[in-house]
């Protein structure tokens, strides 16, 4: 619905005053970029942007990316205006308050209608990368009747900085992923002040270098805006449309000036702007006849829905395409009876060959799985048969080549998880995890079933020496909420680590795996790895000592408690390839595999800090608390003690004490 200037001001001016006003009652946040940016966020939503306040969850619905999040108030604004069940005007007046749902920065689990959560700077764009490939994707496989839809971003100057965003670009525009836009908040303003004061790029020519097309628009003018948003929809590659526009737009006295950026106006000026707007409303009121043209902007954008409803009740492939938008997994019998089968082999192999081997299993059986990589295909074992490669020519294929770009691998593999449809993974070195760690933590946040492959992941790497060891990384991962770190010990618990990972929907996953080559333990047992620790060896004599171990230290473990044995000493070993799984676990089972009349000691090739959880402080804690060395693996665990010579007679020492 094309509405006259006049009105369309009137519409942008009720984002305006709601905005202005929830920061002034929170006395926190910023009003500035909402202000700036609602003359082009009103047109968008009201003439151009796929969506339906009825069902926020319509698979063909537009995507909006609110990648400057700390201008959270315009999403809020847009999703009541337009008539989402929430964001009320009274979530809007609790704005920032503890329980409320409008928080500081857009959260994608507390309000239907923001698709992910952004603040961190330049993530939300990454993201949309994602989203945008997953749309291609699945356009690919089920055609324009059932997928057909664009991923609008909102970003602002930091966002375009940051260095994700370099990343970002480059991945999209080598895809030429022409169904998406980024309206760039170009109003020239940071924290610190004028954008003068940190930059001098000509950023619209590093877009057009990374193959992007880019527009400009007036972001002011309606009519320019409208031009330049119905260009982005025709171009054949991904889209920047420079906005030019003044932050705090309609604050007299503080517009165009970092004082809007990330303090309310106070109340002198939300009065001044009221007037200078034309805005005679209380606050957090809104006229009816406003509020029904927004409705009705909303009502006719969402018409597409039923004619695209009666596509996907013709569609033969209706089952399937709703099975994986709702993120269900296909029948899987034959995966269970492959992996079963595996027990009564005896396969030494690295883990990262193993989880190859799973992967092999997997993405035969299960289209929605997209792999990739960045730049260390032939290292992390990621590709199989199954993925062919996801390019500009073929958006069909499931294997992404993602270059040299860790943190914006990690950013798209979250997006392309909440757009749903397809189930990604993307694989680099562990120690490079670092790299995308604020991406897999916002992972976590978002609830997303995101899957992150790291391999090489202990001294056992060798040669390459400590600035490609981790140490810290294994146990700095498992710092971060809601998401599972495994660290399989063998093929076994790899193909039960990998089927956890696709089972739980709402957590993330990391698996982190080996470079060298580990003996099969298990031989018995059906995912066992469920309970993230497992009693893997009992005791033969009296039971006197417990070893919990992870991934390659599990073999280790093996070792001393024959060692053990043959000297009398009874040793459990337990296998914990995951502490947040075993976390999660009732107390009397804990209990029962790490009782307190035995020593308890623990080994990983990586930090101890940690392990004091559950070998207590009378405990043994075997680990790396110092950076690694150049030299063959064999070599280097010898010298950093992870040997039954040297482990055991550190045990023998402390029983006798």
């Amino acid at each position: 619905m094309n509405y006259e200037p006049a009105r369309l001001q009137q519409m942008a001016n009720a984002v305006r005053a709601l905005s202005m006003d929830a920061v002034q009652a929170a006395n926190s946040g910023h009003p500035g970029m909402p202000m700036g940016m609602a003359d082009v966020a009103t047109l968008l939503w009201t003439e151009f942007l796929k969506h339906d306040p009825e069902d926020t969850h319509w698979a063909d619905r537009d995507r909006f990316v609110l990648s400057a999040g700390h201008g959270s108030m315009l999403i809020y604004s847009l999703l009541h205006l337009s008539g989402y069940a929430h964001p009320t005007i009274d979530d809007i007046r609790n704005f920032r308050q503890l329980g409320g749902p409008c928080a500081g920065h857009p959260e994608n689990f507390l309000l239907d209608g923001v698709e992910c959560t952004t603040g961190p700077l330049g993530q939300g764009l990454a993201m949309a990368v994602g989203m945008a490939m997953a749309e291609r994707h699945l356009n690919a496989v089920f055609g324009n009747e059932l997928v057909d839809h664009r991923t609008w971003v909102v970003a602002g100057d930091g966002c375009l900085m940051e260095g994700i965003n370099h990343e970002a670009i480059g991945l999209a525009g080598n895809l030429q992923l022409n169904r998406l836009v980024v309206l760039w908040d170009d109003n020239n303003i940071t924290i610190d002040g004028s954008t003068d004061l940190s930059t001098c790029e000509d950023i619209p020519a590093r877009y057009r270098a990374a193959g992007w097309t880019t527009l400009e628009c007036e972001g002011h003018d309606f009519g320019d805006i409208r031009r330049a948003l119905g260009e982005a929809t025709l171009a054949d590659r991904p889209v920047l449309v420079r906005c030019r526009t003044v932050i705090g737009k309609g604050a007299p006295n503080k517009q165009g000036t970092s004082a809007t950026h990330g303090s309310p106006l106070g109340d002198d000026e939300v009065a001044a702007a009221r007037e200078t707007l034309g805005w005679n409303h209380p606050a957090f009121e809104v006229p009816a006849d406003i509020l029904s043209d927004w409705r009705e902007g909303a009502k006719t954008r969402a018409t597409e829905h039923a004619d695209w409803d009666d596509r996907l009740a013709a569609s033969p492939n209706r089952a399937e395409f709703e099975r994986r938008m709702a993120g269900d997994l296909p029948e899987g019998k034959g995966i269970a009876d492959e992996f079963a089968s595996w027990l009564s082999g005896d396969q030494k192999v690295a883990t990262r060959k193993a989880s190859e081997m799973v992967l092999s299993v997997l993405t035969a059986a299960i289209p929605d799985l997209i792999g990739g990589s960045a730049d260390l295909t032939g290292s992390n074992n990621t590709k199989t048969a199954s993925t062919e490669p996801f390019t500009k020519n073929n958006y069909a294929g499931r294997y992404v080549y993602y270059g040299i770009r860790e943190f914006g691998m990690a950013a798209a593999i979250n997006g392309m998880a909440l757009h749903g449809g397809v189930i990604p993974y993307g694989g680099t070195f562990l120690i490079f995890s670092d790299y995308a760690r604020n991406a897999i933590r916002l992972a976590a946040l978002q609830l997303a079933r995101s899957i992150f492959v790291l391999t090489h992941d202990s001294i056992g790497l060798g040669e390459d020496g400590p600035t490609h060891q981790p140490v810290e990384q294994v146990m700095s991962l498992r710092l971060i909420p809601n998401l599972n770190v495994f660290r399989p010990a063998d093929i076994i618990e790899t193909a039960e680590c990998w089927q956890l990972a696709l089972q739980h929907k709402g957590t993330p996953s990391a698996l982190c795996l080996t470079r060298q080559g580990l003996p099969q333990l298990r031989h018995e047992g059906e995912m066992l790895s469920a309970k993230g620790a497992y009693r893997l060896h009992a005791a033969q004599a009296e039971r006197k000592v417990v070893i919990v171990a992870t991934g390659s230290e599990v073999a280790l473990a093996m070792e001393c408690a024959k060692r053990l044995e043959s000297e009398g000493v009874g040793a459990d070993v337990v296998s914990m390839p995951c502490m947040e799984l075993f976390e999660a676990q009732d107390a009397s089972y804990r209990a029962e595999l790490l009782p307190a009349d035995a020593l308890k000691v623990s080994i990983e090739a990586g930090s101890t800090l940690g392990w004091e959880r559950y070998v207590g402080q009378d405990g043994l804690t075997i680990g790396l608390d110092r950076f690694g060395a150049s030299a063959p693996a064999e070599d280097l665990f010898d010298r950093f003690g992870f040997t039954a010579d040297k482990i055991v007679p550190q045990i023998m020492n402390k029983i006798s004490k």
